[in-house]
């Protein structure tokens, strides 16, 4: 259903739950956690195949895209502190696909690079996007409409902090 709203016109059928409805059905935060979890299960056999964690395949993710980071600065790609990103990336030094070096010019600072094992990942990895793509089965533009609903919701959200 198409609506205008405000001069803009949208795809989305507007639906409101009433206000101080505690009703499930109603509540958006346990749509986007059945969905979140409904994606995360449908990750899960084809990150076995690569012996990865869905964290951990966020890890990798990044540093696919962007080559060596610091950690400070993976947390903030990832949004995840350092308490929880620790232990991830223990566990893939571990598995010999990342290395943590200290930076000379900083000891404070770690960074994190891709061992050749982990960049040779990236290519057995290289199917997964279209098969959750398959499963998610929407069409592109609802995928890109998706995404930034959900960024913006993110955003509104963490705003309020």
């Amino acid at each position: 259903m198409s609506e205008t709203k405000g001069g803009s016109e949208t795809d989305v059928e507007q639906v409101q739950a009433p206000e101080g409805s505690l009703l499930l059905e109603d509540q958006m935060c346990f749509a986007l956690y059945a969905a979140q979890r409904a994606l995360t299960n449908r990750y899960r056999p084809l990150l076995e195949e690569l012996d990865l964690t869905y964290p951990q395949y966020l890890v990798m993710l990044v540093l696919w895209e962007h080559g060596a980071l610091s950690i400070k600065t993976l947390g903030t790609l990832l949004q995840l502190d350092y308490g929880t990103l620790t232990p991830l990336l223990k566990r893939l030094q571990a598995r010999e696909l990342i290395r943590r070096e200290r930076q000379a010019s900083d000891e404070r600072s770690v960074q994190i690079t891709l061992t050749p094992q982990g960049a040779e990942l990236r290519e057995r990895a290289r199917p997964i996007p279209a098969a959750i793509g398959k499963a998610v089965g929407l069409a592109d533009w609802e995928v890109g409409a998706a995404k930034s609903l959900l960024e913006r919701l993110t955003a509104n959200v963490t705003a309020h902090d």
